[in-house]
């Protein structure tokens, strides 16, 4: 299919430098937006918990943020969540994830009789703990004992240590392994304590008995995740810049790495602008739209190198706007038939799936414009500075030569 005439030739490189001002300037105002007023981090990569409710009843971000407050955390987040068969649905999200800190972890220990220099009247030998262990979440005790335990004087124990509660329910403390008086006890977990604290403060008929869903990660959890992201796109355009040399020819491997890093970062400069908040879920998406941009300047770039024996006499410049010409239906069809697709996510997603879908939108019109606009002006410009001693004869002879090997390959 073609929706432009077949042989006709447009000068994109004509405006070559209106449009890498513009890239310049996306790009400098989005490292700029990186650190003012900077990104927002999601629970992947900030740590924290973060709750989904759904409300009974029509409520304010405020109302939530003020009854998150009073409940004793602090700096909560408020989201409203767009789902058209709840529109009383919020993200909540706190920073604390843990319930055991130090001073607690003590006080739980010396409750269980589990240490040394234990008083002998509190803690007879067939109560004495050999192993405590505490959940990364804070919302579980998992224990052995020397001999069968006593559920009941577990369960008090336990409820006397400040900031501890247990969840309710009969079998809390239950017995993982009789042989080797294994106890596991549940506790109220940052989430629990959390939906606790908003039907405390607006009430049973308002908030629900438990929320939709939760989710937590600690901080250095989170730190190695973001830097596990960072390096997972750092690497894969390394490897696509040393692909694309061994591919084509090292003066085209720069422009294709830098129109990869200006999708990347303008895409997070739009989402930063937009309000959205970078998580694994953007970064996933974020390497999707590197793997599709580059398959588009692969395939402009391919076109590119068979110009070269197949028009004779031509200048570089020439070339490249023969090639986009004659790329331009191909491309536009391809990432126009990809964007209606994902339009659907975007109208009727919610949540993380409509943040995906936004997010490969945006970067794939951006891989759109940087494969014309960026990848080949900056392989001109190359060619001009460094390969500019290689004659247009020579050129030909060796794509004549390349095209040899190949056809005998």
């Amino acid at each position: 299919m073609q929706f432009f005439p077949v042989g006709k030739v447009y000068d994109f490189m004509g405006q070559r430098r209106l449009f890498v001002g513009v890239s310049v300037v996306m790009v400098v105002l989005s490292v700029i937006g990186l650190f003012f007023p900077g990104p927002k981090l999601g629970t992947d990569f900030r740590g924290g918990t973060e709750i989904e409710v759904a409300f009974k009843k029509p409520v304010s971000s405020q109302q939530i943020r003020d009854a998150v407050t009073s409940a004793g955390f602090s700096r909560p987040d408020v989201i409203r969540v767009d789902d058209p068969n709840n529109p009383n649905r919020y993200l909540v999200r706190v920073e604390e994830v843990t319930t055991f800190d130090e001073p607690t972890r003590q006080a739980v220990q010396r409750a269980v009789c589990y240490g040394d220099n234990l008083p002998a009247d509190a803690c007879p030998e067939e109560r004495q703990a050999t192993e405590v262990k505490f959940s990364p979440g804070g919302d579980k005790i998992t224990l052995r004992f020397r001999g069968e335990p006593d559920l009941q004087w577990l369960r008090e124990q336990v409820s006397a240590v400040p900031g501890v509660e247990l969840r309710a329910g009969e079998n809390n403390p239950s017995v993982q392994n009789a042989r080797d008086h294994k106890v596991e006890v549940q506790l109220k977990s940052r989430g629990d304590q959390l939906i606790d604290g908003l039907r405390a403060a607006m009430g049973p008929d308002t908030v629900p008995a438990a929320p939709l869903r939760v989710e937590w990660i600690g901080p250095k959890a989170g730190a190695q995740l973001r830097d596990a992201a960072l390096s997972a796109v750092a690497i894969s355009l390394v490897f696509i810049m040393a692909y694309i040399a061994f591919r084509f020819d090292l003066r085209f491997a720069p422009g294709a790495v830098l129109a990869l890093a200006h999708d990347a970062i303008v895409t997070i400069g739009i989402l930063i602008l937009v309000g959205k908040e970078l998580n694994l879920t953007t970064v996933a998406a974020i390497l999707t739209i590197v793997g599709y941009s580059v398959n588009d300047t692969v395939v402009v770039y391919d076109r590119v190198r068979e110009n070269f024996g197949r028009v004779r006499g031509a200048t570089f410049l020439s070339l490249i706007n023969t090639s986009l010409s004659e790329m331009l239906s191909r491309t536009l069809l391809t990432s126009a038939t990809t964007i209606i697709s994902l339009l659907a996510f975007f109208v009727w997603g919610t949540g993380t799936l409509k943040d995906f879908a936004f997010t490969l939108i945006v970067g794939m019109i951006l891989g759109i414009y940087s494969s014309m606009f960026v990848a080949l002006p900056i392989t001109h410009w190359l060619d001009r500075r460094f390969f500019s001693k290689i004659g247009p004869s020579q050129k030909q002879k060796a794509a004549a030569r390349r095209k040899k090997v190949e056809a005998a390959v």
